[in-house]
């Protein structure tokens, strides 16, 4: 059995690994790098193996930065099954299209402004002074109203004045034909992924239909068992059910573990506090006469936080300001979760199913949908709450309403999610956070997105507990609690500094673990 550890290794985004097992090789993965844009545009392109190779793929949940290369995948001659869960499936049908989307706006905004700067420098050639109305000229004849690019003119003038043309990474119709690949199982049933080789999946616990990937096989008359946890989830946490800890006798003894580190030798707050720290940052920020604003995954974040606010409104522990969701996939993905009550957990069965309600909607909530209304909510003035996409700032809606609100010190900034090196949450979070401890004395950071440079002036707080990624501790229980005998464990998913810590953590705890580096290849 050989591994080759490809993407997610050192770093958190991208995860990709190979299985090699007689004459098969299983894709553990295919997701997107994300962070700086010519960096991740490079990884991403460019696969470090032959897709057409691949017998199968398995695939540990819908996370863009675990599914969202698929497509591309695809693309480039793969030719057998995506295997999933039943909910990883139906979750993807929506995150692909998603990611799709975004690669043709990228694309198309990115030829916009190479063609009007040219158009821009043509005209000043001619004239010194370029004035305003040229300006808005050029702009009008390369748009369709106010927010739709034309995309014929803007390919006719990119052709005619011989620019590169910008594509994109793939397309809607790439991700729709991807999707024609995937096939969703049922948790804790056997599936035939190669040659005397299965993979059953048990509940991890971070998002809906993510799962444990235990893989079994025979090799030269040689049983072997391999666990791929994916992403671990939290225990204790709203609408999932915990991670697997109890396994059948037959997947016991592991001979590699593959685990994620995000939170390697971080730790969470306590889960329990979760909902008393949001009813205090909203109370506060209304009490102020601003608005709270979210960044946050459509994906699993985005149903968490709206589940904490419908308890605390049926509670009457927060004034029942409106709740916007700005997410035209938060809303669809919500409809996902609505889907699948089987994997709920019991308290969420006990708050809310068997009363009849919907954890997901309530009479303050507002699932927006055109741009139109996303718009009217942007230059809204009274208190309310924004739960926008996407969760690291890096495009969507939620850069708009950032824009309308971040210069507010009345407002508040509620960081839920993880936020990657290089994005502009992160820089939200550091710079907002450093400025909350310094008593918020002197001026306050600044930040540029949307090409202008923003004073940071919004409350900016963090909660750790909202986390879909177990911590150290919770980890830790996962491998001393469960009933699986761990011969080694190989260290991935989490920046290098995390992975190595919880590496050496783990050897300090007697288990045998290493980090593997990128495009490494072990035999076990």
């Amino acid at each position: 059995m050989k591994v080759t550890f490809y993407g997610a290794v050192r770093e958190v985004t991208g995860s990709m690994h190979m299985l090699s097992v007689n004459k098969d090789k299983i894709l553990l993965d295919c997701g997107l790098f994300q962070g700086r844009r010519k960096e991740s545009e490079e990884k991403n392109k460019n696969f470090p193996l032959d897709p057409s190779i691949l017998t199968n793929m398995v695939l540990s949940h819908g996370h863009i930065d675990h599914s969202g290369r698929i497509p591309l995948l695809v693309k480039n001659g793969f030719k057998g099954r995506v295997i999933c869960t039943r909910p990883t499936l139906d979750a993807c049908r929506f995150l692909l299209m998603d990611s799709a989307h975004i690669q043709e706006s990228d694309a198309d905004y990115l030829n916009y402004k190479a063609l009007r700067g040219h158009l821009y420098n043509l005209t000043n050639n001619k004239n010194s002074d370029l004035s305003n109305r040229e300006r808005k000229e050029i702009k009008e004849r390369l748009k369709l109203g106010r927010h739709e690019l034309n995309r014929a003119e803007i390919e006719s003038g990119i052709r005619e004045n011989n620019l590169k043309i910008i594509e994109p990474l793939y397309t809607t119709e790439d991700a729709e034909y991807s999707l024609k690949f995937f096939d969703g199982y049922p948790y804790n049933q056997e599936i035939p992924i190669g040659k005397s080789m299965t993979v059953t999946f048990f509940d991890a616990g971070h998002i809906l239909g993510s799962a444990l990937c235990f893989i079994r096989g025979i090799e030269k008359g040689r049983r072997f068992n391999l666990c791929f946890t994916g992403d671990i989830g939290r225990f204790d946490r709203p609408i999932l059910r915990n991670p697997t800890l109890m396994f059948p006798e037959e997947y016991r003894d592991v001979d590699l573990l593959i685990t994620e580190s995000t939170y390697g030798t971080r730790h969470h707050g306590p889960i329990e506090n979760l909902k008393e720290r949001v009813k205090e940052e909203i109370n506060r920020a209304i009490e102020r006469g601003g608005s709270v604003i979210i960044p946050a995954f459509a994906f699993g974040r985005t149903q968490e936080v709206v589940y904490v606010l419908h308890e605390l409104y049926d509670e009457g522990a927060v004034p029942k300001v409106p709740v916007f969701v700005d997410s035209p996939l938060g809303k669809n993905l919500t409809g996902v979760f609505g889907e699948h009550p089987e994997v709920y957990d019991k308290a969420t069965h006990k708050s809310f199913l068997q009363k009849g309600k919907n954890p997901f909607s309530f009479k303050e909530i507002t699932y927006v949908g055109s741009v139109e209304e996303s718009m009217e909510v942007m230059k809204m003035t009274t208190p309310h709450i924004i739960i926008a996409s996407s969760g690291m700032c890096e495009a969507g809606r939620i850069l708009h309403h950032l824009r309308y609100k971040i210069h507010n010190p009345r407002n508040t900034i509620l960081i839920v999610g993880y936020m990657a090196e290089h994005t502009l949450g992160r820089r939200i979070r550091d710079l907002g956070w450093e400025y909350e401890q310094n008593g918020r004395k002197g001026k306050p950071p600044e930040v540029k997105f949307l090409n202008k440079l923003y004073p940071l002036q919004a409350r900016v707080s963090k909660l750790s507990g909202f986390s879909a990624h177990a911590d150290q501790e919770e980890m830790t229980r996962f491998l001393k609690e469960s009933n699986l005998n761990i011969k080694k464990i190989a260290v991935v998913h989490g920046e290098e500094e995390q992975s190595l810590g919880f590496a050496e953590y783990l050897k300090d705890n007697n288990f045998n673990a290493f980090v593997p580096k990128p495009g490494e290849t072990k035999e076990f």
